[in-house]
């Protein structure tokens, strides 16, 4: 989840396939309506404990910031004091694994700060995690991530060792690779201390936060696809090639619902390049108009307060999906639920642009735009109901 904005292809400078998270914000404040938090009133009726809202800096790595957030609410749930996970600790144990898969496909793979959700939770199951306070990622005297620079450095590396010029690959390259990340983002401790005690990432993981990677299991849904089997999640930054459970599209807000009554959160992956996703004014729904089919005064108006919701269709979805304009921009946590002053639905979300929006770092969005805009889910088993965990075999 790191490509924003296709139709700004042409204005926003790129590095490596990474969108800086100064220019993404700015397109996505350009609908800003003065009007729209007073023309709103929010009615929370679910609220999940969570952690506090973080900043992504201009990296796409929201997809470790809202899957570790969801992990920090899964120790909440769990009883457990809640840990600040390192977000680029995970983000640099994927850069590790997904340059293998690089270099092992000659460079025919997605590369740049993309992930998926899923991500977290495999690098939670394999390397462990650590505290904030013990690795921020900050060695390079910035104080918020910025990693073009990084990023344009790992993947000429990169691709100069599938060039190859020796002919044959040494196993050089992957320590070289390694040092590289450590000059940008600081040395991983084999050892550290939190708390008055010595951890590995990996026992850190076990006693501390003390969550099971094989709890968490991720959810899509796909027309063309066989439903309540694992099926390949067709995503750009689905570098490891994993596969998610296929759901009915009615069923993803099915299994959200059940998870917040339950009082568990949700990860979510989606497409906010619509113009009636707005960061700044902090909702996001689906109108009946196509936003190219409204008039100068619609579009003017598209926030000012509640609008009558499109319908959205399985064959809506899957259509957008196969057209591009259902992408896998970006990643957050579904933390809540809340009404409108006529009663709709919305969730409530935590982002990880910072406090800048409306609502201090959250967004309100509908159940019909998660349905029409979702490319994935990230639960805890047990947040699903035992016959549906039945119908999925799990």
């Amino acid at each position: 989840m790191n490509k924003k904005y296709l139709l700004l292809l042409a204005l926003v400078p790129m590095s490596s396939g990474i969108w800086a998270q100064d220019n993404l914000v700015n397109s996505l404040n350009a609908n800003k309506s003065d009007a729209s938090k007073e023309k709103f009133n929010f009615t929370t009726v679910i609220n999940i404990e969570r952690t506090s809202v973080k900043n992504q800096g201009s990296s796409g790595t929201c997809w470790s910031y809202s899957g570790n957030s969801f992990l920090e609410s899964e120790m909440i749930k769990a009883g457990k004091q809640p840990v600040d996970i390192a977000e680029i600790y995970t983000a640099r144990c994927v850069y590790i694994e997904k340059a293998k898969n690089y270099v092992r496909m000659h460079g025919s793979l997605n590369w740049g700060d993309g992930g998926e959700l899923h991500d977290v939770v495999n690098i939670y199951g394999q390397y462990g995690a650590l505290p904030q306070s013990v690795y921020s990622g900050l060695n390079y005297g910035t104080s918020v991530n910025k990693f073009a620079e990084m990023q344009d450095v790992l993947k000429g590396m990169l691709d100069g060792v599938i060039k190859n010029a020796n002919g044959k690959l040494t196993a050089n390259w992957l320590p070289a690779f390694t040092a590289v990340l450590d000059s940008y983002l600081g040395k991983v401790p084999e050892q550290f201390q939190y708390n008055g005690k010595t951890y590995t990432p990996q026992s850190f993981a076990k006693e501390v936060i003390g969550l099971k990677a094989s709890d968490y299991v991720e959810l899509t849904s796909l027309q063309d696809k066989p439903f309540y089997q694992k099926v390949f999640l067709p995503v750009p930054d689905n570098w490891s090639f994993d596969y998610a459970y296929n759901v009915q599209m009615t069923e993803l807000t099915d299994l959200i619902d059940n998870a917040l009554k339950s009082g568990y959160s949700v990860g979510w992956a989606t497409d906010v390049s619509e113009k009636y996703f707005s960061w700044a004014n902090g909702v996001a729904y689906v109108p009946e108009k196509e936003f190219e089919a409204m008039t100068s005064i619609e579009k003017a108006n598209i926030f000012n307060g509640p609008k009558p919701e499109r319908v959205i269709t399985p064959e809506a979805r899957q259509e957008a999906f196969d057209n591009y304009t259902t992408q896998d921009d970006h990643g957050m946590q579904i933390v809540g639920l809340a009404k409108d002053q006529n009663g709709r639905e919305y969730y409530i979300v935590k982002n990880s642009w910072g406090e800048s929006n409306d609502y201090k770092g959250y967004l309100y969005v509908t159940k019909a735009f998660v349905q029409y805009k979702s490319t994935a889910i990230l639960l805890n088993k047990n947040a699903i109901t035992k016959d549906f965990r039945g119908k999925l075999g799990i």
